[in-house]
């Protein structure tokens, strides 16, 4: 599994879904990444910033809300480094992006070498092994030929067949349990069990906390990361900082952001 060895604060946040139809949550996105870039040593978006990505092309085309949104990226980057990850969301943001915001890619899953310890990051929806549907989805979109063959489509086409398939997702969704749709706890051993870490963070359940639990009798944590969502009450959204003493939980409807009592 990829290493990245990433000393000082990290910030991490995921699952803001980002959209034309949320300005709000974007603008809270943009005050966020000011803040990062003056209190972090490094931000982590683990997947599902955006809604939905197309392909790193429509950035030269980027309606306001989004240029907006990746101007604020750029100028994060420009003073921390910038991790930016693929969710269910956004899985064809690539490397032309991360280069034009001067930004870093993550891989699907990676070992951070941090001053706290070792930690497993990743999106999350690897890890929900009990909706079926969804994991032979998400194998198809993950193939590079599938990937080419949609990229090679004009860029109306591509958006007509992404806005289809958000709509169907939000359909079949709610046909299932939310058991289904949360990770599979011998999924989450198995991955404690084969990086040997007792710290792992990742998002896309929407269903933000932290786990304590058992593994072959090591105490291991697995803390989600909240989804966020600014355009309707109540707020929701937040954060994580990891520095040497620790994870801490940040809300973002804490106005003078003082931490949660959660701390590993």
């Amino acid at each position: 599994m990829p290493r990245l060895t990433l000393p000082g604060t990290l910030w991490f946040a995921a699952d803001l879904h980002l959209a034309q139809a949320t300005p709000a949550t974007n603008e809270a996105f943009i005050g966020f990444l000011e803040a990062a870039a003056e209190e972090a040593d490094a931000l982590l978006l683990p997947g599902d910033i955006f809604d939905f990505w197309i392909g790193d092309d429509t950035v030269a085309i980027a309606p306001p809300w989004l240029a907006a949104v990746l101007e604020a990226m750029r100028a994060t980057a420009s003073q921390i480094p910038l991790w930016i990850g693929r969710g269910n969301r956004d899985f064809l943001m690539g490397e032309t992006l991360a280069g034009q915001l001067g930004a870093q890619l993550l891989p699907d899953a990676v070992l951070l070498e941090t001053d706290y310890r070792t930690v497993l990051l990743s999106h999350g929806d690897e890890y929900c092994t009990d909706d079926q549907a969804y994991q032979q989805f998400r194998a198809m979109v993950r193939d590079p030929q599938w990937q080419a063959q949609f990229l090679a489509m004009p860029i109306p086409e591509r958006l007509k067949m992404a806005q289809q398939a958000r709509s169907d997702s939000m359909q079949a969704n709610q046909q299932k349990s939310q058991e289904i749709m949360d990770v599979n706890a011998q999924a989450i051993d198995a991955a404690f069990r084969d990086t040997g870490v007792s710290l792992m963070i990742h998002g896309h359940t929407h269903r933000p906390a932290r786990h304590v639990l058992q593994v072959d009798g090591r105490a291991c944590e697995r803390w989600v990361l909240p989804d966020w969502s600014c355009d309707e009450q109540p707020w929701r959204g937040g954060w994580f900082a990891l520095d040497l003493d620790g994870l801490t939980a940040y809300d973002l409807e804490e106005a003078d952001n003082e931490a949660t009592e959660h701390r590993s």
